[in-house]
């Protein structure tokens, strides 16, 4: 699990418009609000992203990016971000090297079943490329507020 003043795990993924986009893209220009969030379109992922978006300007006042992350393909992604008219940036991991890095892949029973899962959580990275925050498990509903708080705290 990332740390406070760790270096981010740096990362090169297609967004949902199929442009890659690297953590290195904004060393020494913005911070970045990265949120691993399991899958596009259920329940919870959908609330979480809805709220990401309502706040995006407020963030982007803070000089921050706000990345969603998942395994879905981009373009679910897309999809995802159409029907709800999402303005974060949705990032496909398929392979989940960057979910791995992150420390975010966990055990989950599904059914019965044991599988791997993406653990809903948040990163705020800093303009350095180090994290100031590290949230595992969060809860979707009010996070992004949350998130923001703690941003200003910086």
């Amino acid at each position: 699990m990332l740390q406070k003043q760790d270096q981010a795990p740096d990362f090169e993924l297609p967004t949902a418009d199929m442009s890659m986009v690297k953590l290195s893209d904004y060393a020494g220009k913005k911070n970045l609000v990265l949120y691993f969030y399991p899958k596009d379109d259920t329940p919870g992922c959908t609330i979480e992203a809805m709220d990401f978006s309502e706040l995006v300007d407020e963030f982007a006042a803070m000089d921050t990016v706000v990345l969603g992350i998942s395994r879905d393909t981009c373009i679910s992604h897309a999809a995802f971000r159409d029907k709800y008219g999402l303005t974060v940036e949705l990032v496909a991991d398929v392979d989940g090297e960057a979910c791995e890095a992150y420390g975010v892949m966990k055990k989950k029973v599904v059914n019965g079943q044991e599988r791997m899962g993406i653990q809903r959580s948040t990163f705020i990275i800093d303009k350095s490329g180090r994290v100031q925050h590290a949230l595992y498990d969060v809860s979707p509903k009010g996070h992004a507020r949350e998130v923001l708080e703690l941003l200003r705290q910086l």
